[in-house]
């Protein structure tokens, strides 16, 4: 078996352990216990049925994840990358630059893509697999279409080539990639409500923020940031169930 071909199979065992590890675990803390962390968004408890749906289409964008990062990686060992073990390489301070730089760029990616993946002609075989769940489980995070894997899975693997970044500061990346994701659709809001309408809470896609996006894809396309949404008037929150109050409205 060649190189190429064994880094993927071990990075689709551990991208897949990984996800079935910490969905498995949000959803014990928010569904398999008497009380969940937080403000219940979902009117139903999520179904055995759903989840084994999100669980099979997960496990299939799994090696399609893996592939361009075994590709990276064996050109990482080849010295045909950018990515650096020495911290002190390029200087403490681009460690939280590059993470910040790598952030604001997924970020900008995601919302194009996927407000490309909601045109009619796309949406029924890029993007309609991960809408099946309207009210989602923690096990949603990770549930798309071979299509928009594709769409989205080239994008960190290909920046390590021309953006010089640590490989720490790439791990820290997944891992607030993978907490965001199934913290966002655990079907709860685990920070207060008025940290999530105010001040720096308001700047940042939430599980509030983006469930609205499964019961209403018209609006909220955004990754981590709120700021596409806002700049393309696609951005809206759901009523304030502490206030009454709508922070923002969009048809």
């Amino acid at each position: 078996m060649s190189g190429l071909a064994l880094t993927t199979l071990w990075l689709s065992a551990i991208i897949g352990a990984r996800y079935l590890l910490i969905a498995g675990a949000v959803w014990w803390m928010q569904w398999g216990r008497e009380a969940g962390v937080g403000r219940r968004l979902n009117r139903d408890r999520p179904s055995r049925r759903l989840m084994l749906r999100e669980i099979r289409y997960s496990l299939v964008s799994t090696p399609i994840y893996a592939f361009p990062a075994a590709l990276a990686l064996e050109a990482w060992k080849a010295g045909g990358t950018r990515l650096y073990l020495d911290p002190a390489l390029y200087g403490w301070w681009w460690l939280p630059v590059s993470f910040v730089g790598l952030l604001l760029i997924q970020d900008a990616h995601y919302y194009w893509t996927h407000r490309l993946l909601h045109h009619p002609r796309l949406f029924p075989v890029a993007h309609a697999g991960h809408h099946r769940s309207r009210e989602p489980s923690p096990f949603a995070s990770f549930a798309f279409d071979p299509v928009e894997a594709v769409a989205t899975a080239w994008l960190l693997p290909l920046l390590v080539f021309l953006i010089p970044v640590n490989i720490w500061v790439v791990v820290a990346l997944l891992t607030v990639m993978t907490a965001a994701a199934v913290m966002n659709h655990c079907g709860w809001e685990m920070w207060p409500d008025r940290w999530v309408r105010s001040g720096p809470g308001a700047q940042l896609i939430t599980a509030t923020h983006h469930s609205r996006h499964h019961t209403h894809m018209r609006t909220n396309y955004g990754l981590y940031f709120r700021l596409w949404d806002r700049l393309c008037g696609t951005d809206a929150m759901p009523e304030s169930q502490a206030s009454g109050s709508i922070t923002t409205a969009v048809p």
